[in-house]
């Protein structure tokens, strides 16, 4: 059994094939919020909240319950019997999905996307297969039609913020494999998706140039440049100015040198310990150049002294 959320909100029975999915929008957004908070006790108000906002209807409470109980009627023809069985149950303080035996499809994205990117520096052909399944996983925008409540809301951006990160790596995989030729027309389309994704600027420039599209790679640059103007007010970072210098000189490091990885919030403090790593190694050296000195410096004072005093 598996509860669907990169898309509509739906459960899929493996077993006889049946797809549920609850055909009114509240039905939908309880279906989301107890599946993405899956495991999770949440409160009736909270539930009100997400399901009405802050025009709840008179009887809120009365109409949340019935809302439960027409989803427990939905799911009971499906999933496993037994201990195993997805069951909301009711608690003292709200209500809980718990899954049992069933997964979601953001579980599995998340665990192939882990995989993925953890395999693009050593086995780039195998992380882009990995990455190309977890994306095959959307069906649409994530918990499509469930509404905007906080829960909801919250949880469809963060997963959308996980899908273009996938995105960013399939095609930074797709360049270790040197198909540069394969993702210029994808990424084209995304930078017109995502103008202020910087990362999908700096893939497309480096898979035009090394398609031998130096001028157009240059182009990228001077569009990007606008779009972020136009839109954010600032241009572009220092990883798109580098891109776009490299390009300029010909660097022979563009031909064969990976992307480097995305900038993410441990970036600088992955940065400075790389830098006090190399530093330290180059105190060591220093240190055991200066044991050699001492040691010659010695071994010479040693000479001079059995030199006669006559010469």
């Amino acid at each position: 059994m598996d509860f669907r959320v990169l898309g509509a909100v739906e459960v899929h029975d493996h077993r006889s094939g049946t797809r549920i999915a609850p055909s009114g929008a509240k039905q939908r957004a309880l279906l989301a919020a107890l599946v993405v908070r899956a495991g999770e006790v949440l409160s009736a108000d909270r539930l009100i909240d997400e399901l009405w906002g802050d025009r709840p209807p008179a009887g809120a409470a009365n109409a949340l319950q019935a809302h439960v109980a027409r989803l427990r009627r939905l799911l009971a023809p499906v999933g496993e019997d037994g201990p195993g069985r997805a069951a909301i149950t009711t608690h003292p303080l709200g209500y809980l999905l718990r899954l049992g035996s069933a997964r979601t499809d953001a579980q599995r994205f998340h665990r192939l996307s882990a995989q993925g990117r953890a395999a693009v520096v050593a086995d780039p052909v195998h992380a882009a297969e990995l990455l190309r399944r977890a994306l095959e996983l959307w069906r649409g925008p994530a918990l499509e039609g469930s509404g905007r409540g906080p829960i909801c809301a919250r949880e469809a951006e963060r997963l959308e913020e996980s899908r273009l990160t996938a995105l960013e790596t399939y095609h930074e995989a797709k360049l270790r494999g040197a198909r540069h030729d394969e993702v210029t027309g994808e990424l084209e389309r995304l930078t017109q998706a995502h103008p202020t994704r910087e990362r999908f600027y700096d893939l497309l420039m480096l898979a035009l140039y090394r398609c031998g599209r130096r001028s157009e790679a240059l182009g990228v640059y001077e569009r990007a440049r606008q779009r972020l103007l136009s839109e954010v007010g600032i241009g572009p970072g220092p990883a798109l100015r580098d891109r776009m210098e490299a390009i300029l000189l010909r660097e022979p490091g563009l031909d064969f040198a990976a992307p480097p990885p995305a900038a993410g919030p441990h970036a600088a403090v992955l940065d400075l310990g790389g830098e006090i790593a190399r530093l330290r190694d180059r105190i060591d050296a220093i240190g055991r150049e200066q044991e050699e000195l001492v040691r010659r410096f010695a071994l010479l004072s040693e000479g001079i002294a059995e030199v006669p005093a006559t010469l």
